[in-house]
């Protein structure tokens, strides 16, 4: 008896069905102590359209959820990768209820850290509150000389926003095959590197000589336009004094190189940027120092500026080319017969003379520039930043030419970049910023095809 006892006890011989009640069972009461409460999961549920509309899922709320051990690394992976602010809200509230009885806290917890505060009162005040909340979201911030509530109206302003970005994106490689089809009518772009980059920041204002506040988030911009330009094969120079671009436009590099890149991020209004001292710096003063005339090692290659401030018109004199090519042969370059006199040999060096100057090419004082801006020449224009993300216009510049410059000429990267921004809208509720938009534009006189042909280096 007492051995036909243990036979029936052992689980080896347990009917099937027993077994599986057993484990049903056990899921049950792991999942009921386990998994978040009822109350909880009808809190989500219930604010679910409202978070999927307001909240921000990025980075640093993801990452702060794995810190908490709520969500797994693929888990993780999986939230970012989807293409809207809707859809990463969509699947991290779909994940939650499974993610343990801590989930619900960590997540309001994790609100709370991100400057989300409404929601975070959302969830847990009662109903009659649900729509007295006050926001803690960044105030904005104007890109003019007085604080923003006596913002001038004919001046621009670039608002601290922190709105839904992307994430950034691989640099695509150019193919040989492409550069081989495309080389040939764009601007050369073979020197390595490629050209000298000038990121000019500034994010600190001395409080003493001007109004202006801290550009929060510029310092995002430095970092994304440097590791760009870098992958790109450029020569970044990051620099905060607005009077280094004097210095940039005279290097001698330049003559070596096949371009050059000037980033140019502050406060400004119409016509200028400012500097950290609160003087205006003239962007036609800008664009001089890079013209055919002052900067002539520059001549006949591509110049790009990106900048967030309006452009002057000036009347084009012209300027003589240096050391450029000629209409047809110089004849100059032909080799002489021997045994000439040195009178035979002076009338020829003049008459040579003559001759280059008649065929010498004129340039206009500018040309071969791109200058793309954050906003529309006019009035009252204003450039969105995201404190934590950077300014919207530096954000979408850095993901369309990681992902188009492998085959896109710069002009057509530029027209994308607007339409990127054109879609953008600003998130700060219970501000006059809520849903604002902002509208990017650029000028050129590109008379090439200017690819960048990232990470390919023709064969010399």
């Amino acid at each position: 008896m007492a051995c036909a006892f243990q036979v029936q006890s052992s689980p080896v011989n347990w009917p099937i069905n027993w077994i599986t009640n057993i484990y049903i069972n056990t899921a049950h009461r792991m999942l009921g102590e386990c998994g978040m409460k009822e109350r909880e999961k009808q809190v989500l549920k219930k604010r679910s359209v409202a978070l999927c509309k307001e909240m921000v899922v990025d980075e640093l709320l993801v990452q702060f959820l794995q810190a908490e051990n709520i969500l797994t690394e693929n888990m993780a992976e999986s939230i970012l990768g989807k293409e809207t602010s809707q859809k990463r809200s969509w699947h991290l509230l779909s994940i939650l209820p499974k993610r343990g009885p801590r989930a619900f806290s960590c997540f309001c917890t994790a609100l709370r850290e991100t400057e989300q505060d409404h929601l975070y009162e959302l969830l847990t005040s009662c109903p009659e509150k649900e729509r007295c909340f006050e926001t803690r979201l960044p105030l904005p911030v104007q890109e003019c000389p007085v604080p923003a509530k006596r913002a001038r109206p004919n001046d621009s302003m670039e608002t601290c926003l922190d709105a839904d970005c992307p994430v950034n994106t691989v640099l695509q490689p150019c193919t040989p095959e492409f550069y081989d089809s495309h080389c040939q009518q764009a601007y050369r772009m073979q020197s390595s590197p490629r050209g000298l980059a000038l990121v000019l920041s500034n994010v600190t204002f001395d409080p003493s000589v001007s109004d202006f506040e801290t550009r929060r988030g510029g310092e995002v911009d430095e970092e994304v336009l440097t590791k760009l330009f870098e992958e790109l094969n450029f020569r970044v120079d990051i620099r905060k004094d607005l009077t280094a671009q004097k210095q940039f436009s005279q290097r001698p590099e330049h003559r070596e190189l096949d371009c050059c890149a000037v980033c140019l991020l502050s406060h400004g209004k119409e016509g200028g940027v400012y500097g950290t001292d609160g003087e205006l710096l003239e962007l036609d003063w800008v664009f001089e120092a890079f013209n055919n005339a002052h900067c002539p090692q520059l001549q006949n290659k591509p110049k790009m500026f990106f900048i967030q401030a309006c452009r002057g018109e000036e009347m084009d004199n012209g300027v003589d080319q240096l050391d450029g090519s000629e209409r047809t042969q110089s004849p100059g370059c032909e080799q002489r017969d021997a045994g000439r006199d040195e009178e035979s040999e002076r009338q020829n060096r003049e008459r040579e003379e003559r001759e280059r100057e008649r065929l010498r090419i004129k340039l206009p004082q500018r040309s071969d520039m791109i200058c793309g801006f954050a906003t529309l020449k006019g009035w009252g224009t204003a450039a969105m930043r995201n404190t934590k993300k950077g300014s919207w216009y530096i954000q979408e510049l850095n993901t369309t030419i990681r992902q188009s410059a492998r085959d896109t000429h710069l002009s057509d990267i530029m027209v994308q970049v607007n339409g990127r921004i054109k879609e953008r809208e600003g998130y700060a509720p219970g501000s006059a910023h809520h849903r604002c938009k902002e509208m990017s534009e650029f000028t050129s006189s590109l008379c090439k095809d200017l690819f960048l042909f990232p990470k390919y280096c023709p064969p010399s």
